[in-house]
């Protein structure tokens, strides 16, 4: 597989990327305390990862409210920026090219992991259901706890906000960031203004479909303007089928998410941004999704297309064969094999990821997993 498209050069934005395997955003919860500051152990991670022609760091909240889970770094502090820097510097000189993912969880928080105890922001003050958050029990211990009661934000609380996403991104390139993308799935804030079961406000942002994605675009304009369109990507999880599981970890399904992700995805376009990363349910027997919508946000966006979804090798060439996708990203088989692009090119056998050792810890289960032998 030496010479399959997975692996010819692409443009994406400004970078020529050397092949077109994606390491996607994957939480690992090893930042420092106090402070969520990233370390050298992240930057060994990500520069062990390097193989991979686009890579996107795990959410980085970007104000102390942003925070949803244990030890999740951020990027609104000097120190985090410094921290983060060790990672672009050692992420960079293995030839990598590396964007920031800006994070906000909104409502899937806890009061423990908000500045004072204070309760979590949502679009309208609607509890999350069916869904778990770790939060830190003693030094480096945690557990699962149900997210706490939201309040809404009022309109002078979304224009702060409009402006921190901003400052995240130029805080991401002051740390040597090559770009960043935009946290628009997973039930996570902007997603939360997107889906009419989150978001029941009878402002400019709620109701109509139009209002519901005027977060979005006012988000994505803004750092945009910031750090320029050719360096943004935004992020997102449609799913077209209804569960409890699937309506919190993969975008609050909507009556109607052909429409409304069309419709964001026009947004975007209309902004002019580098990219959209789509992130299919990976879950066991999960629902793909339809031939009907990847051929119409093809359509809609003239940008690069990123999937991602228990992708394998197989099914990656044939998406971008098929046309409707530009990369390919590996989320799981990226935290177990460092040298993921040379196993796929080469039909080397796959490590297998440690499921205890994924939020949280030490380097075992983080850096220690071995390359393939020659």
């Amino acid at each position: 597989m030496k010479h399959s498209t997975l692996f010819s050069r692409i443009e994406l934005g400004p970078y020529t990327l050397k092949n077109r395997v994606v390491l996607p955003p994957l939480t690992r919860s090893r930042s420092s305390q106090p402070g969520n500051v990233p370390n050298d152990l992240m930057a060994t991670y990500y520069s062990q990862r390097s193989g991979a022609g686009f890579m996107v760091t795990e959410g980085t909240q970007i104000e102390p409210r942003g925070q949803g889970y244990a030890w999740t770094p951020g990027i609104h502090t000097a120190e985090q920026i410094e921290g983060w820097r060790k990672v672009t510097t050692k992420v960079h000189a293995d030839g990598g090219v590396i964007f920031a993912q800006l994070w906000h969880v909104g409502r899937v928080s806890h009061v423990s992991l908000q500045p004072h105890g204070g309760a979590p922001v949502a679009p309208s003050a609607i509890a999350a259901q069916g869904v778990s958050v770790f939060v830190e029990t003693g030094p480096g211990t945690g557990e699962l706890s149900a997210p706490s009661q939201p309040r809404a934000l009022t309109r002078e609380e979304i224009a702060e906000l409009v402006s921190f996403y901003a400052q995240a991104a130029q805080n991401a390139m002051d740390a040597g960031f090559d770009g960043v993308e935009i946290h628009s799935a997973n039930g996570y804030l902007i997603n939360q203004f997107i889906s009419k079961h989150s978001n029941q406000r009878e402002d400019e942002y709620g109701g109509s479909l139009d209002n519901r994605l005027r977060f979005l675009r006012e988000v994505t304009q803004a750092v945009a303007d910031r750090v320029g369109k050719n360096r943004v990507g935004v992020r997102f999880s449609p799913l077209f089928q209804s569960t409890d599981e699937a309506r919190v970890y993969l975008g609050l399904v909507e009556d109607d998410p052909h429409a409304t992700y069309i419709a964001a995805i026009k947004v975007l376009e209309g902004i002019g941004i580098a990219y959209l990363s789509l992130a299919e349910a990976d879950w066991d027997d999960a629902p793909q999704l339809p031939a009907s919508f990847r051929h119409a946000a093809r359509a809609a966006f003239s940008g690069r297309i990123i999937y991602a979804g228990k992708y394998t090798a197989v099914r990656g060439e044939k998406a971008i064969g098929e046309g409707w996708s530009d990369l390919i990203a590996f989320g799981r088989p990226f935290i177990a094999n460092p040298d993921l692009p040379q196993r796929i090119a080469n039909g080397w056998p796959l490590n297998l990821a440690d499921p205890a050792s994924l939020y949280g810890g030490t380097a075992m289960g983080y850096t220690d997993y071995p390359c393939h032998s020659v």
